[in-house]
């Protein structure tokens, strides 16, 4: 029990070197901490129970936003949140736990191998836990490599190793760390640890001598915004700080609108291209062209106008009536006519928010009140490009779909930037800068440009290095006037996707075999 009170504490330390706490260094002591206890038992459920014991402590702790989520419902009582929490962490556990189990089987005789297959390990559950099932990848053990929006972190090497390895592989490089951390406390492992601290110096030298010699080969020269905007077309980014509670009662909807119009500003004679966020509006507006004219009159004659808003999905029915039967979150470009330019519709739903699965059972038991309204939300294809003339190309990816990692481009055709409209309004205090850290773990690994926009904060522009170069806080009213950055060359990550970081599971495998066999001679 003394192990298993150890491996939550671990756990739940861990958490605190995310966004908004960004204590780094706990995360990488409370890793060490959970493989040293996890070498130290006899039996290999015991390895299950000590990775899942760690798991959720730290899921429960770095996901306690999700409570606030749920009282955003109609008629869901507090204490339902906090269930909810509890049971996201006892399901998420499951991936540390086979990470920690896998390692112990195969390595437990030898520290340095275990630590090899542990980064191994860490790779492939953290990247099945975004793929199977629910498809939760929120928070990769890399996040807390970009926790801090003004520290300067995204100048540090290491995030950088995403273009080349992935988000995933940057976390095995955390692993390692901490690996080296448990090894340097075995007089035995000297060696061994060092060994495991290739892997980390190698790709930090590397990349600091990228930033060092020139940073041209991957991003090119970013304008300032005065200079852009002098030159050419600029971007307005519009936070309106509707909250959740606000956003959908029908007696603040045009008060809600002109928050919206207040910080769209007066059109003048230069182009814009301007943001609002996740379901700016509640109007259907590809079947409302009375919506669309009034949302029109705020646009300068060259204008863009990308904004979110729901779709209704209709079929006739028997009776020859046509009705709803679905609707997606869409987001739609709009020129100063009213026409709608393009629209992408989310691929990645979120389940009990967007959806519920098992409807007819859920409603049953009376849990259909957890997704708002009679309707699911359909996916999408998934990623999509469109032109936005005078403004280049424009890849969509709506709130939580850009916490996946090789999935926000759309290959056939890469865009130059990416919009995220988010509504983080009810992910608390610890979710939106969890959401922006994640989002710009996605500008490393495609050198892509990313513009954020949300009801609440936190809405941004990110550069393809990763840096947030302008933002609005979290519950504050206003607009980003700025340069919309430049996309940089596709990086390594962007051709090849998630099968570089697997690859590198499959080295650092092969390495942990190396150091097993020449242990036992």
């Amino acid at each position: 029990m003394k192990r298993l009170a150890l491996a939550f504490l671990a756990g739940a330390m861990s958490a605190t070197g995310f966004a908004p706490l960004g204590l780094w260094p706990l995360t990488l002591a409370a890793l060490a901490l959970l493989m040293a206890l996890t070498l130290n038992v006899a039996r290999m459920r015991s390895a299950f129970a000590t990775g899942w014991t760690f798991g959720f402590g730290h899921f429960l702790v770095g996901l306690n936003w999700i409570a606030l989520a749920f009282t955003f419902q109609s008629a869901m009582p507090p204490w339902l949140g906090w269930l909810g929490v509890v049971i996201a962490a006892l399901y998420l556990a499951i991936f540390p736990a086979l990470a920690a189990m896998l390692a112990w089987r195969i390595g437990k005789g030898s520290p340095a191998m275990f630590v090899f297959l542990f980064a191994a390990a860490w790779i492939v559950t953290e990247y099945l836990r975004a793929t199977i099932l629910f498809s939760f990848g929120w928070n990769p053990l890399a996040a807390i490599t970009v926790a801090d929006i003004g520290s300067g972190d995204f100048q540090t090497a290491l995030p950088a190793a995403a273009r080349w390895i992935g988000t995933y592989g940057v976390s095995a490089i955390l692993v390692l760390l901490s690996g080296a951390l448990l090894l340097l406390f075995r007089s035995r492992y000297w060696a061994a640890a060092f060994a495991a601290l290739i892997p980390a110096i190698a790709f930090c030298v590397g990349f600091a001598d990228l930033q060092i010699s020139g940073q041209r080969q991957w991003v090119r020269d970013t304008p300032t915004a005065e200079s852009y905007i002098d030159s050419g077309p600029a971007i307005r980014i519009v936070q309106p700080n509707i909250n959740q509670n606000e956003k959908w009662d029908p007696e603040l909807a045009a008060l809600n609108f002109s928050r919206l119009a207040e910080h769209t500003g007066e059109t003048g004679d230069r182009p814009r291209l301007i943001f609002w966020p996740e379901a700016a509006v509640p109007d259907f507006i590809e079947d409302d062209p009375l919506a669309r004219f009034r949302i029109a009159q705020l646009l300068g004659p060259d204008d863009i106008l990308l904004l979110g808003a729901s779709k209704l999905i209709w079929e006739d029915g028997e009776d020859g009536r046509r009705r709803a039967v679905g609707a997606r979150n869409s987001l739609y470009a709009m020129d100063a006519t009213g026409e709608l330019l393009g629209r992408y519709d989310k691929a990645h739903l979120v389940p009990y928010g967007e959806y519920i699965p098992m409807r007819p059972l859920m409603e049953m038991i009376g849990l259909s009140r957890l997704a708002p309204g009679d309707l699911d939300f359909w996916p999408g294809p998934g990623p999509q490009s469109f032109d936005l003339p005078g403004f280049g190309t424009v890849g969509g990816q709506i709130c939580y779909e850009i916490v996946f990692s090789g999935e926000v481009v759309d290959a056939a055709n890469r865009p130059d930037f990416l919009f995220n409209p988010s509504n983080d309004a009810w992910f608390g205090a610890w979710g939106p800068p969890q959401h922006l850290a994640q989002a710009r773990l996605r500008a490393i690994e495609e050198a892509m440009p990313i513009v954020r926009s949300t009801p609440t904060g936190i809405s941004a522009v990110i550069d393809a290095q990763g840096a947030v170069t302008h933002y609005i806080p979290y519950h504050e009213a206003g607009r980003i006037d700025a340069a919309l950055p430049r996309a940089g060359v596709p990086t390594l990550f962007s051709r090849f996707g998630n099968l570089l970081p697997l690859l590198f599971a499959f080295a650092l495998a092969g390495l942990a075999f190396a150091l097993g066999r020449r242990a036992r001679y």
